[in-house]
């Protein structure tokens, strides 16, 4: 896979990131529902889910499939919300500084065409519902990215595993001068954990 170069190195530095032993625990959980998907060669979706599916959701969904592809793994990587909202402008630029090429259709809540290398077909992203008909409806992770979702929604339709990886949300630092910064910190610490996640993945 030839990823463009910008990502590349974004990569690498993502790799490098040291990840604490508590949130090991946290992502042993998800590790362990995708090695039984592996092991019994079951497809795998991934629903990534925070209330407004704008900016945590987002990072999630297209590292989820980038990182999956990296370590060599197909995957159905997806995500929603309980609110529609849009993929927040300040996390399309995020991606866009780590080298993802972005185009992108409509106004409002557009959708996002997002490409990580010309080998590979774009990540589709919007603002939706978790259960919208663009996600899978059954036979899928919800993987609960914030904590107001994951406490608010106690039953997700259709989920045949509900597993917490909770961030904290780079919105706090809107309009500051730590804007950027914090933004892509976010994106890139996700970035980190989803690439240790299927690092550990065993094939058959």
């Amino acid at each position: 896979m030839n990823l463009y170069p910008t990502l590349q190195t974004y990569i690498e530095q993502a790799q490098a990131l040291p990840i604490a032993d508590e949130r090991k625990a946290v992502l042993q959980v998800l590790i362990d529902y995708l090695q039984q998907k592996i092991d019994q060669d079951e497809e795998i979706n991934l629903n990534f889910i925070c209330t407004h599916n704008s900016r945590r959701s987002q990072f999630s969904q297209i590292w989820g499939k980038v990182a999956a592809a990296y370590h060599g793994f197909d995957i159905n990587s997806y995500s929603g919300g309980v609110e529609v909202t849009a993929f927040n402008e300040r996390a399309v630029a995020s991606i866009k500084r780590f080298g993802f090429k972005v185009s992108k259709e409509g106004n409002g809540n557009p959708k996002y065409f997002v490409f990580f290398s010309d080998d590979e077909d774009p990540i589709i992203t919007f603002s939706k519902v978790y259960d919208d008909p663009a996600n899978a409806s059954s036979g899928f992770a919800a993987v609960m990215t914030c904590s107001h979702a994951d406490e608010n929604c106690p039953f997700i339709s259709g989920a045949e595993a509900r597993i917490p990886v909770r961030y904290e949300d780079p919105k706090a630092f809107d309009d500051t001068d730590q804007e950027a910064l914090k933004y892509d910190e976010r994106s890139l610490q996700i970035a980190s954990e989803l690439l240790y996640v299927f690092s550990r993945i065993k094939t058959k």
